[in-house]
């Protein structure tokens, strides 16, 4: 998007043909229409745009998102509401009346900032997407200030505290690419300098390097339906007394936490019992697969792999389980006789430390059946595991 196609967007007649565009049931019959009366084609090109972002971004956002505008960029890189509702909860209890939100983006985490009352001055290097944050939090009236510039020239007098997104990919609104730490805008350096000086947090990818991590911080990693989305680092009193490491798990309306003072050990290498445990990614990142393991009376399946097992027929909202049906050959040829002996039209394919393309070996083993299954592939040492299980 360009700061032309901004302009026409942000008109009446702009935001009326994303309104409509975005309820046309034949979007293409509707991009005739509107050109055949004579509108400028960047302008419904631009509209077309934005209402396929909009349809998108309902995944993120919910009924708020059709009164949104966005980038493409944006929406990828955009907090989901319900988890920026969580981390405003959290500025929130913690006596925060202002905050700034450094590289806000779309807005995303500066609307749930807003929407439980906090103060907000959201601030954006690029002048389209601070434009595009302005337009979204309009109806928080005063409560939400928002202006274009780089986070390390933003007076921060008179701001309780931060959050901070710090620009991990190349400047652009539709295609950009990630960079290195070394080339993060503001830079890790001068965002570390400020979690030491006020209560801050900061949004990372759930693979940032955990040497980087400083010691007197909590890291908290997120997962939403099975997805790892972002590590955020809490500092000041953000960060609660005695937990250094979280992982907070969101499955529909439910959310889980899991805290530890630091990482913990893992459970110790068992023989396979009658249920095979998946810890959530969030977990695994935040290397407490042990103190799950604990709690399921599990043991590793292998050292180096995050598949727990147990013969207890219990289960935990940090891990998906599965009841063992049976160990089946490992070889494909093999393996695909076996599941037609079991009529097996419906597979389910898990895997973890073993270098198998799912798709590739579904199409190998030509299912046809009425039956359904899980088939968990793994490895205990060199030795090949093909579980068939069943969900619990």
């Amino acid at each position: 998007m360009d700061h032309a196609e901004l302009t026409a967007l942000l008109t009446p007649e702009g935001l009326r043909l994303v309104d409509e565009l975005d309820g046309a049931s034949d979007v293409t019959g509707a991009v005739s229409r509107l050109r055949a009366s004579g509108l400028s084609p960047d302008l419904v090109s631009a509209a077309v745009g934005q209402a396929r972002l909009r349809a998108r971004a309902r995944a993120k956002f919910g009924p708020f998102a059709d009164r949104m505008l966005f980038t493409r960029a944006g929406l990828e890189q955009a907090t989901r509401l319900s988890v920026a509702a969580r981390h405003a909860g959290r500025f929130r209890d913690n006596g925060v009346r202002r905050i700034a939100d450094l590289g806000c983006g779309i807005g995303g985490d500066a609307l749930g900032f807003a929407g439980i009352g906090l103060d907000v001055l959201a601030v954006d290097a690029d002048e389209i997407t601070a434009a595009i944050a302005a337009y979204n939090l309009a109806p928080f009236g005063d409560a939400a200030t928002v202006t274009s510039a780089r986070a390390e020239d933003v007076d921060l007098s008179g701001v309780d505290a931060v959050w901070l997104d710090p620009a991990r990919r190349t400047v652009g609104h539709t295609e950009t690419t990630r960079v290195g730490a070394g080339d993060w805008s503001p830079s890790l350096a001068w965002v570390f300098d400020l979690m030491s000086r006020m209560p801050t947090g900061v949004k990372l990818g759930p693979a940032f390097d955990r040497t980087l991590i400083p010691d007197d911080v909590e890291a908290q990693w997120i997962s939403v339906d099975g997805s790892t989305i972002e590590l955020v680092l809490w500092s000041g009193t953000l960060a609660r007394d005695g937990i250094r490491r979280s992982a907070l798990v969101i499955r529909g309306d439910a959310a889980h936490e899991l805290t530890a003072a630091g990482d913990t050990a893992d459970a110790p290498v068992r023989g396979l019992g009658e249920y095979v445990h998946e810890p959530d990614g969030a977990v695994i990142r935040a290397r407490l697969i042990g103190e799950v393991a604990r709690s399921l009376e599990a043991g590793m399946l292998d050292p180096k792999i995050a598949y727990l097992t147990s013969d207890a027929a219990v289960t935990s909202p940090f891990v998906q389980s599965f009841r063992v049906r049976e160990k089946l050959p490992s070889d494909v040829k093999a393996l695909a006789r076996a599941l037609k002996e079991r009529d097996i039209g419906t597979l389910e394919i898990k895997k973890r430390g073993v270098d198998i393309d799912p798709a590739v070996l579904r199409t190998k083993l030509k299912l046809r059946g009425p039956e359904s299954a899980t088939l968990i592939l793994t490895r205990v040492g060199s030795t090949r595991l093909a579980l068939l299980a069943d969900r619990v």
